[in-house]
């Protein structure tokens, strides 16, 4: 009797342990990267989906946030997010343009008429089918957040025309189209890495850089190159993507979970986004940066041969037709 009580307790002890570790396998845990630091609103947007995720898995799904490079920089995070070893990772889309050249599109000059206009185009079909572009090279795309309208700044002097651009030395991303585009403008482009930007302005390496509101103020750029001229040339929204291989191991429910997540953190990123401009604006002003608006035509003339360079296929051609037909 005491044998097959023993018995019965051994077994049940099994079924007890079996069901404990197939709960632990069901347990997901994963990290996400950001170049950008702690208190910016892509930053802040995914830990609202983080948090999203793991209210709403009843504590089964987490998610850790690792801002500030602590990864890596983007070239970087990217490569380590398609071989699996990051698995959610916000990126601006330029390092992603010779990946999928649907990318590209979104970061023509000038293609977006205004902030709404790229919202509308971005959280539709458009949008829908750039993000799927990204699958057959590693990459689930998931929603897109803002990054405002990039203009240029530099150590010199105002930008008014193109002309003022001639000879300077700009910071680019890593980018044959933000290449492509100054040099239209008569600059060099110089494509650098994020975090070498302020050592390069202040030492003279390079005389300018182009970035958004927030970009400029958060990496204290204006310190370096007191020269900001509104022509808002680009107004690509930044992308977050998932690992193919983290998304293959988690189940069709899980993956429906992270997409909500995600798109659930939109709306959050905007409003943080809205109020970082205003602020990184009145930062820059009373700190006496030099600003001026800059009239568009002449930049948009000199960027044309762009849309012919990059959207050179049937496909691209018939992407940037159906976002200039938005309305």
């Amino acid at each position: 009797m005491a044998t097959k009580a023993m018995r019965f307790l051994m077994a049940g002890a099994l079924i007890l342990s079996l069901a404990g570790q197939a709960f632990a396998q069901n347990k997901v845990s994963l990290r996400s990267a950001d170049t950008h630091p702690e208190d910016y609103p892509t930053v802040q947007a995914v830990k609202a989906m983080a948090k999203t995720l793991e209210e709403q898995s009843k504590g089964r799904i987490t998610m850790k946030v690792f801002p500030g490079r602590q990864l890596g920089e983007e070239k970087d995070t990217i490569e380590q997010t398609i071989a699996g070893a990051i698995d959610v990772n916000r990126v601006n889309m330029a390092p992603l343009n010779s990946v999928a050249p649907p990318t590209a599109i979104p970061g023509l000059p000038f293609i977006f008429r205004s902030v709404e206009h790229m919202h509308k185009v971005m959280d539709g079909p458009i949008g829908d089918q750039i993000l799927d572009s990204l699958e057959p090279y590693g990459l689930i795309g998931l929603c897109f957040y803002d990054s405002g309208a990039r203009s240029f700044y530099n150590s010199k002097k105002p930008i008014n025309t193109p002309e003022d651009m001639k000879g300077m030395k700009i910071r680019v991303q890593n980018s044959d189209l933000f290449v492509s585009m100054v040099a239209a403008l008569g600059a060099n482009a110089t494509p650098m890495e994020f975090g070498q930007v302020y050592e390069a302005l202040s030492t003279g390496v390079i005389d300018g850089a182009e970035n958004n509101w927030p970009s400029y103020e958060s990496t204290r750029h204006f310190e370096v190159a007191k020269f900001y001229s509104l022509d808002e040339h680009s107004m690509s929204p930044e992308v977050l993507v998932v690992s193919k291989v983290t998304w293959n191991k988690l189940s069709k429910e899980d993956q429906a979970l992270l997409r909500k997540a995600a798109r659930e953190s939109v709306p959050v990123m905007r409003k943080l986004w809205a109020e970082r401009e205003d602020k990184a604006r009145k930062v820059v002003e009373a700190a006496g940066s030099k600003i001026n608006t800059v009239n568009k035509e002449p930049f948009i003339k000199a960027m044309a041969p762009l849309y012919d360079k990059f959207a050179n296929t049937p496909q691209l051609k018939d992407l940037v037709t159906k976002i200039q037909a938005v309305q």
